[in-house]
């Protein structure tokens, strides 16, 4: 029989003013041909790292999660810390010997450009950098004056992978984690994100600036001179959270509910922080609409297929579409949300009568939590109207 799902979609409209917040490797503002329109586009990636930036402001720093190459040296340092604050005080060239053995049934290889770096990045909870530390059971001294291959074997008695697929920490859990060298590491995200697409047609432009020499003097000329591209976009964001792959993650009801909740609250505040300084782009979005669905997850892009064109703003229109696409999908395939909410500024009959009054985003969030504990609890949702 097939295990029950439920899927939390985020439909995020939001305009942005010229910026160029995800930049390819010319500088020119990201884009992508769509319904045979240029648009402008921020990759999945730049909001991923900038949601998961803003997951990780409400999380203790000892609970949070790091992706790096550097796994070998922030465990030597664990294993270095002062014997007084209760950790195994090794020396430094002890603590490094100790976590290469340790960190060796991984599979992790030093990179043959840099000796203190691993040849890929890892994305694991420092939580279970401690849990790795404590498999030692006290033994840190006495397995660092080991011969090498007295502290291999012993080493490898140790349930090292295994301490490794557990006690997830809530940003593994949500966005995974891909180990192609040892399978048994991978963790399946629980969201999926997409690129971010504008509404309609974009054109670059380029803004000419100069600098002045403070110090200088002696001519009226620039001290440097340069150009950077953007462009002003309304964007839809989507992404899409698969709470029981989250739960099955977590293996938690409580930690789970909460994880979602402040995904949500994450992708919606996030922004990626491309030419920030230059542009202070930074905005909130004009519509938040959360569909919850128990079949299959729906991106809507497709309402702008044919390209916005706005003569006084894009935000109302492009909400209208959004209204008018969720409609059409329901009655073309025969499935809709089992709950929509939404959170909006813009004013038109259409957007209320298919999302229903707005509400506040923080009561958004409430009914949210709400939703998903009775889920976790009970296997279902209570329709809007039962």
């Amino acid at each position: 029989m097939p295990q029950p799902t439920l899927f939390v979609e985020v439909h995020i409209l939001q305009s942005l003013p010229p910026s160029n917040t995800n930049r390819d490797d010319s500088g020119t503002p990201k884009q992508a041909l769509y319904g045979g329109a240029r648009r402008a586009r921020v990759s999945s990636q730049a909001w991923k790292r900038a949601t998961r930036t803003e997951f990780a402001k409400a999380v203790e720093p000892a609970d949070r999660a790091t992706r790096t190459k550097r796994i070998a040296a922030l465990l030597a340092e664990r294993l270095a810390r002062p014997a007084a604050e209760g950790d195994t005080g090794l020396d430094a060239a002890q603590a490094d010997r100790l976590s290469t053995a340790l960190l060796e049934p991984l599979g992790i290889t030093k990179s043959s450009k840099k000796e203190e770096q691993s040849a890929y990045l890892l994305f694991f909870g420092k939580r279970q950098l401690d849990a790795i530390v404590k498999l030692l059971n006290g033994r840190a001294a006495e397995l660092a004056a080991l011969p090498d291959a007295d502290l291999k074997a012993e080493v490898g008695k140790l349930p090292v992978v295994a301490t490794l697929t557990t006690g997830h920490p809530a940003e593994v859990a949500l966005f995974g984690r891909m180990v192609a060298d040892l399978p048994a590491l991978n963790v399946d995200a629980a969201v999926q994100v997409a690129h971010a697409l504008s509404t309609h047609a974009v054109r670059t432009e380029f803004d000419y600036y100069t600098a002045v020499d403070d110090e200088n003097t002696d001519d009226h000329g620039a001290g440097m001179i340069g150009t950077v591209e953007f462009n002003s976009s309304t964007l839809y964001r989507y992404a899409v959270l698969g709470v029981h792959q989250l739960r099955d993650n977590l293996s938690s009801p409580e930690d789970t509910r909460e994880a979602a909740v402040r995904f949500v609250d994450a992708f919606t505040r996030s922004m990626p922080t491309g030419h920030q300084n230059s542009f202070a782009h930074r905005t909130l979005p004009h519509l938040v609409l959360l569909t919850l669905r128990t079949d299959q997850p729906v991106n809507l892009i497709s309402a702008y297929e044919e390209p916005v064109v706005g003569v006084t703003g894009l935000a109302t229109e492009s909400a209208v579409r959004l209204a008018g696409e969720l409609q059409s999908v329901a009655a073309t395939w025969g499935t809709e949300p089992v709950r929509t909410l939404a959170a909006y500024n813009v004013e038109a009959d259409k957007v209320t009568e298919v999302f229903g009054p707005s509400v506040a985003f923080p009561t958004l969030l409430g009914s949210l939590g709400d939703m998903v504990g009775q889920w976790l609890a009970d296997g279902e949702i209570t329709k809007a109207d039962a």
